[in-house]
C-alpha cells in the first residue's frame, strides 16, 4: 500500500476519519452540570448513571466497560457512581463522567473497578433524597444497576419514590423548578451480578460461570491428591439458598454426593451417604468427593455443615476425612471468557434498553435465556427468587426445584445417574427423584399415548435380549425395575469422528454411565470408522470411564476421514459382526458428513438401518442444529488466556499484534475471543475483507497510536480471506505505521484444542448425551413395538428418515433434526450453518472495540421477552 503522504485518495480518507472524531472527548464534570441545569432537549441532556452494588462478581467490569463505551457511541454521557448506592448518597467526586479510556484494560480484572458497598444511608428516606439530589445535579435520570436481588429491589423502590423526592427537593429549594421539570421520572435497567446464579428467570447471571471455574479447578486439584491416598474429601462451596454451583460442580467434577438447599436429604442420610461411597470405592473409585452447599440443611431445617459431614464419614467409614472450604476464592480472580463476552453483550443491551424506556414501562432486568438477551420483569423475578427460600423452609422442595427451571431439575436426575454405581440399589436420596419424574416413566407414558404398544415393546425387547444373552436380560441390584428400562440389552456403539474437541471424553463417559443405567451395553470404538472396520471395539464399563470427564484429548481416539465408498461394505459387516443396535457419533463436521453418507447408502447396506445420532463436538462451533458445540467454550477460554498473555508481553512497547484463531471459515472463535479479550479489530470470513477496509483500519490504527495508544490487537480467523492472510495483514499495518509502532503476528494454534474441558463443556457434553441416549432408547423401543405390531418380528426396520438425526442446543431447547435434510441448513463449501446466531452480536464488537469504527447510530441487538 502507498504511503498516505504520496496518495491523494488516502489523504482524503484520512481527513474524513479525522472529521468523524476518532477519539470522542467525553463531557467534563462542568459540562455535565451545565447541560443538566439547562434542561435542554439535546441528545446529551440526559446522562446514564452506572453503579455496581452488593457482592462483587467476576464479569462486572466487562459490563461496566460495555455500558460506558456503548453510551458514548450513542452520544450519551455515562457517569460512574462509585461505591454503589453509598456513592449516590455522598455525591461530589463519587459521581464521575466516564471517558473511553477510563474503562480500558479492565476486561480481565475481577471485582468491580467502580467499587461496591452496602449502604445504610440509602435505606433511609433522607439518604434516598440526597441520592436523588446528587443524580439530578449531574443530569442523571436513567440508571443501569448491576447487583443482586437486594440491590435491584432498592433500585425499584427509589424509582417509585423519585417523583416524591423531586417534589420535596424543589420545595426545599435544593433544586430548581427547571431541573424538576427536566427530570420528572427515573428510568432503570438491572443486570444481575451474582455468582450463585440464583435469579429465577435467567439461565445465567454475571459471575456464575467464573465461580464454577474456580470450584471445578479446585475439585480437579483435590481429586488428584485424594486419589493418590484413596482419601475422602468434603468440599464446601457457596450457595446459601441456591444449589446451582454445588450441583453443576458435582456433575462437572465427578463428585459422589452433593448436598443442595433445594433438595435436603431424607432422614437416615448418614448411612445412605456412607454406603454409597463404599460402593463407589468397590466399583473402582480411588477417591470420594462430597460437595456441601453453605446453605445445606436436612428436612427438619437443621444445618448440614461440611465438618458435620466429615465427622459422619470418619465415624462410619473409619478413615481420615479432610475438609476444604473454598470461600471467597470462588468470587475472585479473572473472569472466564463467557463472563467477559456475555457481560459485554448485556451491558450493550442495557444501554439500548434504558434509553428506550419510558416512565410507563415496568422496570426490567436483562438476563440470559438460551444464549439470548432476555427482558425479565424485575419485581416478579425478585419475588420468585426470594420465594425459593420460603418454599424450602415450608418443605415444598418440588416447587423450589421447579422455580429453578427445567434444566436444573433435569441436572438433578443426571447427577443421580452419573454418580451412582450400577451395583448400588437405592436411588441417591440426597438429590431425590421425587422432584423429577424418572425419565423412563416419562418415556413410557409418551409411548403409551403414541403407539399403544408399550407392553408389547417391553416383551419383544426382553425376548430378544433373552434369546441373545439370557444373563443380560436383567441387572440385579439396579435402581430401576427392568420394566422401566425398555431398551435393556441393546448394544450401542460410541465413536468420535473429526478434529479433537475438549469434552469428547466427558461425552463418552456420559454415554457409558447413562447407557448402563438403561441396561444397555455400551461399546467403545477406537479410532473412528477405521477402528470399527478393524474391529477395535470393546465393551466399556462404569469404572473404566472413571476420570474421563476431566481429561483433554479423546481416549477413544478420533480421525477426520469420512468413510469412502470402498469402505462401506466393510463398515456394514463390522456393524453386523459386533451386533450393534445403535450408534452415537461424537464429533465435528466430518462426523455429520459421515452419518449423512451412511444414511444415503441404507438401500444398499441394511446394516446401516440402525438408529444413528450425531452429538456436536467441535471447537469451530460450526455444526448445524446446535448453537454451541462441545469444546468451543474450552477453545474460547484457551484463546482468551493466550491473548491476555500476549497483551501483557506488549505492555512495555508500542505494538500491534495480529493473532489468528482456529475456526476455518467459521468466525465464532475469532468474534467471541475479540469481544472477550478486547481486541480492537476482528476479521471474519463471514464479513469478507477488502483492501479499502484494510486501508481504513490501518489509518485508524496509526491515528490511535498517535493519540497515545500503546497496544493494538487484531484478530482474524484462519480462513478469513484466501489472499489477505495473517502475514499480509501484519505487513500492511507495519507499512502504514511508518515506524510509529512495531507489528508482531502469531497463530494461537492447537493450544485452542488442548487442556482439560471447561465446566461449561463438561455440562454441555453430559446434557447432550443424556438426551441422545434418551432418543436412542425411545427409537429402539418404538422400532420393536412397530415391528411386533406389523407381525414381522425383529427383522423389519422403521423408515430410515426417522432414525438418523443430529442433536443440539437450540434457541428453544435441546432438539434433534434428521440427518438426511442436513444439506438444507448448511453451506457445505464453507462448512458452517446457513444461519449463525452469534453473528447478531457483531455490532457489539464494533462498538466497544474502537471509537467511531461504525457509521451512524449503533445497531440494536434483539432483546426477547422471557
Amino acid at each position: 500500500m502507498s504511503s498516505p503522504a504520496q496518495n491523494p485518495e488516502t489523504e482524503e480518507l484520512l481527513d474524513q476519519l479525522q472529521e468523524s472524531d476518532i477519539h470522542p472527548r467525553p463531557a467534563s464534570k462542568d459540562e455535565v452540570e451545565t447541560v443538566a441545569a439547562d434542561g435542554s432537549n439535546s441528545p446529551t441532556s440526559h446522562r446514564i448513571g452506572l453503579l455496581t452494588s452488593g457482592g462483587d462478581a467476576q464479569g462486572m467490569n466487562a459490563a461496566v466497560r460495555a455500558v460506558a463505551r456503548t453510551a458514548l457511541a450513542m452520544g450519551v454521557q455515562p457517569c460512574a457512581i462509585m461505591e454503589g448506592w453509598q456513592g449516590a448518597c455522598d455525591g461530589g467526586d463519587r459521581i464521575r463522567p466516564l471517558g473511553w479510556s477510563d474503562v480500558s484494560s479492565i476486561l480481565n480484572k475481577g471485582g468491580t473497578v467502580i467499587g461496591t458497598a452496602r449502604s445504610k444511608d440509602f435505606r433511609e428516606h433522607e439518604g434516598m433524597r440526597r441520592a436523588a439530589k446528587n443524580l439530578i445535579d449531574y443530569g442523571i435520570d436513567r440508571l443501569i444497576v448491576i447487583g443482586g436481588d437486594g440491590s435491584l429491589t432498592g433500585t425499584n423502590e427509589f424509582r417509585l419514590l423519585w417523583p416524591q423526592l423531586i417534589s420535596e427537593l424543589k420545595e426545599m429549594g435544593e433544586i430548581t423548578a427547571e431541573q424538576a421539570d427536566a427530570h420528572p421520572n427515573l428510568m432503570i435497567c438491572g443486570l444481575v451480578g451474582s455468582i450463585d446464579n440464583d435469579l429465577v428467570g435467567s439461565d445465567m447471571t454475571i459471575g456464575a460461570d467464573s465461580a464454577l471455574h474456580r470450584i471445578v479447578d479446585a475439585i480437579d486439584a483435590i481429586s488428584s491428591t485424594a486419589a493418590s491416598h484413596q482419601r475422602t474429601f468434603v468440599v464446601e462451596v457457596m450457595g446459601r439458598h441456591c444449589g446451582y454451583l454445588p450441583l453443576m460442580a458435582g456433575i462437572a467434577g465427578g463428585c459422589d454426593y452433593v448436598f443442595i438447599p433445594e433438595v435436603p436429604p431424607e432422614d437416615g442420610w448418614e448411612d445412605e451417604l456412607a454406603n454409597k461411597l463404599r460402593v463407589g470405592r468397590a466399583a473402582g473409585r480411588r477417591d470420594s468427593l462430597v460437595l456441601v452447599a453453605e446453605g445445606a440443611q436436612d428436612r427438619h431445617g437443621n444445618p448440614i455443615t461440611s465438618q458435620h459431614v466429615a465427622d459422619v464419614l470418619s465415624e462410619k467409614m473409619n478413615e481420615d476425612v479432610r475438609v476444604t472450604i473454598l470461600g471467597h476464592v470462588q468470587r475472585g480472580g479473572s473472569p472466564s471468557a463467557y463472563d467477559r463476552w456475555m457481560s459485554t453483550v448485556l451491558g450493550y443491551a442495557a444501554v439500548q434498553e434504558v434509553l428506550r424506556a419510558t416512565p410507563e414501562d415496568e422496570p426490567q432486568i436483562l438476563g440470559v435465556r438460551h444464549n439470548r438477551v432476555a427482558r425479565i420483569d424485575m419485581m416478579k423475578a425478585v419475588k420468585d427468587t426470594r420465594s425459593v427460600a420460603g418454599l424450602i423452609k415450608e418443605g415444598d422442595y418440588t416447587s423450589a426445584v421447579r422455580l429453578r427451571g427445567s434444566s436444573f431439575a433435569q441436572m438433578i436426575q443426571i447427577n443421580r445417574i452419573m454418580s451412582t454405581p450400577p451395583s448400588y440399589a437405592p436411588a441417591n436420596k440426597a438429590l431425590g427423584t421425587d422432584c423429577v419424574e424418572p425419565p423412563a416413566q416419562q418415556r413410557l407414558a409418551e409411548l403409551e399415548q403414541t403407539t399403544g404398544k408399550v407392553e408389547h415393546a417391553r416383551n419383544a425387547v426382553l425376548d430378544h435380549v433373552a434369546a441373545q444373552s439370557p444373563e443380560a436380560a436383567s441387572s440385579p441390584g439396579h435402581a430401576w425395575e427392568e420394566a422401566s428400562r425398555p431398551a435393556a440389552g441393546k448394544r450401542v456403539a460410541v465413536l468420535h469422528v473429526g478434529g479433537l474437541a475438549p469434552g469428547m471424553n466427558t461425552a463418552a463417559r456420559a454415554a457409558v454411565r447413562i447407557g448402563i443405567d438403561k441396561g444397555m451395553t455400551v461399546l467403545g470404538v477406537q479410532g473412528s470408522f477405521k477402528g470399527l472396520i478393524d474391529n477395535k471395539v470393546e465393551e466399556l464399563s462404569w469404572d473404566g470411564v472413571e476420570g474421563w470427564a476431566f481429561e483433554g484429548g479423546a481416549e477413544l481416539g478420533t480421525r477426520r476421514p469420512v468413510p469412502t465408498v470402498e469402505e462401506l461394505y466393510s463398515l456394514g459387516r463390522a456393524i453386523e459382526n459386533n451386533n450393534i443396535d445403535a450408534m452415537i457419533i461424537i464429533g465435528g463436521f466430518n462426523a455429520y458428513l459421515s452419518a449423512y453418507e451412511l444414511v444415503k447408502e441404507r438401500e444398499r447396506y441394511q446394516a446401516f438401518n440402525i438408529p444413528i445420532i450425531c452429538v456436536p463436538a467441535s471447537i469451530d462451533n460450526n455444526l448445524p442444529g446446535s448453537e454451541l458445540s462441545i469444546g468451543a467454550d474450552t477453545a474460547l477460554n484457551n484463546a482468551v488466556w493466550a491473548l491476555d498473555r500476549i497483551k501483557e508481553s506488549a505492555a512495555a512497547s508500542r505494538r500491534c499484534f495480529v493473532a489468528e484463531t482456529m475456526g476455518r471459515r467459521c468466525g465464532y472463535l475469532a468474534l467471541m475471543s475479540g469481544i472477550a479479550s478486547g481486541a480492537e479489530l476482528t476479521y471474519l470470513h463471514e464479513d469478507g475483507l477488502t483492501l479499502e477496509q484494510l486501508n481504513r483500519d490501518a489509518l485508524r490504527m496509526r491515528e490511535s497510536f498517535e493519540g497515545g495508544r500503546r497496544l493494538f490487537m487484531v484478530l482474524v480467523n484462519e480462513e478469513a480471506s484466501k489472499l489477505y492472510n495473517r502475514d499480509f495483514l501484519a505487513r500492511v499495518f507495519e507499512s502504514e505505521g511508518r515506524g510509529l509502532y512495531d507489528v508482531r503476528h502469531t497463530a494461537l494454534g492447537h493450544l485452542q484444542q488442548g487442556g482439560s474441558p471447561t465446566p461449561f463443556d463438561r455440562l454441555l457434553a453430559t446434557r447432550l448425551v443424556f438426551h441422545a441416549m434418551d432418543w436412542v432408547e425411545r427409537t429402539l423401543v418404538e422400532e420393536d413395538a412397530l415391528n411386533e405390531a406389523a407381525g414381522h418380528g425383529l427383522a423389519r426396520r422403521v423408515p430410515p428418515a426417522a432414525k438418523a438425526v443430529y442433536i443440539g442446543l437450540t434457541e428453544d431447547a435441546i432438539e434433534t433434526a434428521p440427518i438426511d435434510r442436513m444439506m438444507e441448513v448448511v453451506e457445505v463449501e464453507n462448512r458452517r450453518p446457513r444461519f449463525q446466531w452469534w453473528m447478531g452480536l457483531r455490532p457489539v464488537s464494533e462498538v466497544v472495540s474502537m471509537p467511531s469504527r461504525i457509521s451512524g447510530e449503533p445497531h440494536a441487538i434483539p432483546i426477547a421477552d422471557a
